[in-house]
């Protein structure tokens, strides 16, 4: 299971609108949060995510406030305990008032260091609240909108139009020629560091063309089969990486300036010396993100 899924809440998308049941859920719940992105952790090696009552980040509310119904815990009989997230970016003495309960951390550094049920609902905390930041304004005619629905939609007060969160897909790709993988190093990425090429998917656009097209692009090649390998949600602010291998024709290489500084085919062997720390002036991806696995997978055969 890759970092950021297995998400273990029950989102109950039935009861969303039910604006008397949501208030019960908030009796008891687990209120997760967040703070100028970050959210709020506790616990040691291990991290959790930090549970703050109800009426403590109450006091910690502005205007701008956005509170999330997320889901319900997991429970033997009955119905589990409700799940929130809730923005207070706008209280400047949050992080030193909830010191009692944890600290702000940046979501993606702590991945590797945090239970996994957590980072996956912290996963969708932040995802949340990140469109709701994006999204004060309606799209079709620029009216301040309002939530609904526990905070997982907008609705337009003036023209009636209706906004739900959005999760742009994004390819990720491993190519291969041969016994050879290509990393490359976007032109925005530390000297240093190789990864897997990635782009975001057009309309009107498949899984399978997205790649062909991203490789051609970036890095001039043409693509034969491409196999799907995993997905991963990553929300920074919020994409879904499809992960995928794709079959070079030609291990060729013209790179696109503007987006890729330096592409090298790694053998197997190159590889996995990258993936353990052992090429000196070279790292690749970090292990919670998909294009660790990717390159593992492949390692591995």
């Amino acid at each position: 299971m890759l970092p950021f899924t297995g998400n273990p809440l029950d989102r109950r998308s039935d009861k969303r609108g039910d604006t008397a049941w949501v208030a019960e859920r908030l009796v008891g719940a687990r209120i997760l949060p967040l703070w100028q992105g970050q959210v709020l952790l506790t616990g040691s090696p291990v991290l959790k995510a930090a549970a703050v009552p109800l009426e403590v980040v109450q006091a910690l509310a502005t205007p701008k406030a956005v509170m999330v119904f997320l889901g319900l815990e997991e429970a033997d009989l009955g119905e589990g305990r409700g799940v929130f997230a809730f923005d207070v970016t706008d209280h400047p003495d949050a992080p030193d008032l909830l010191k009692p309960y944890g600290e702000f951390r940046d979501l993606r550094t702590s991945s590797l260091v945090l239970r996994r049920k957590d980072l996956a609902i912290l996963s969708q905390a932040k995802g949340m609240i990140e469109w709701h930041s994006r999204n004060g304004f309606c799209a079709r005619c620029g009216t301040k909108t309002e939530t609904a629905d526990a905070g997982t939609k907008r609705v337009c007060p003036l023209c009636g139009a209706e906004h739900f969160p959005r999760t742009d897909p994004a390819v990720i790709m491993l190519a291969t020629y041969g016994e050879r993988c290509l990393l490359a190093r976007n032109v925005n990425w530390a000297p240093e560091f190789y990864s897997c090429l990635a782009g975001f998917m057009e309309p009107g656009e498949s899984i399978e063309e997205a790649v062909r097209r991203e490789l051609q692009e970036e890095a001039g090649i043409v693509t034969g089969a491409v196999r799907y390998f995993a997905c991963q949600p990553w929300p920074f602010p919020a994409a879904l990486m499809i992960g995928c291998y794709a079959e070079a024709e030609s291990d060729a290489l013209k790179l696109d300036p503007t987006e890729i500084a330096d592409a090298v085919w790694y053998s197997r062997d190159e590889a996995r010396a990258l993936l353990e720390g052992q090429i000196e002036g070279r790292r690749g991806p970090m292990k919670a993100a998909i294009a660790w696995y990717l390159l593992d997978g492949w390692v591995r055969g």
